[in-house]
């Protein structure tokens, strides 16, 4: 009975990696497709008010995936790693706006 339940567990855990590597690569295969989406953008003569905010959205979109996928941070354990950075990112977004406020006011 226990030899039948390793294997199991083996085999769980040999499909979750293979699933997980799956994803990483489809990840990875559409960060680069992003990157050049945004060369692409930059080399062609479109207004700058049209790339630029589509640049910075496709940034994020990477950032996101860097975090999610890369960094691991939806991995079960991780939750206090993640509430320090997402409250970092909070704190940082926070003081851009005080300043940019303070600075246009």
């Amino acid at each position: 009975m226990t030899e039948n339940n390793t294997t199991d567990q083996l085999d769980y855990h040999k499909q979750k990696k293979k699933e997980e590597m799956k994803q990483q690569v489809i990840t990875f295969v559409l960060m680069i497709v992003f990157t050049i989406i945004a060369f692409a953008m930059v080399q062609s003569d479109l207004d700058a008010l049209f790339v630029i905010p589509i640049i910075l959205v496709l940034a994020a979109i990477q950032v996101g995936f860097q975090l999610y996928y890369f960094m691991h941070m939806s991995h079960k354990g991780h939750e206090l790693p993640a509430l320090m950075f997402y409250g970092g990112v909070f704190t940082a977004f926070l003081c851009i706006i005080a300043l940019a406020v303070l600075v246009w006011w």
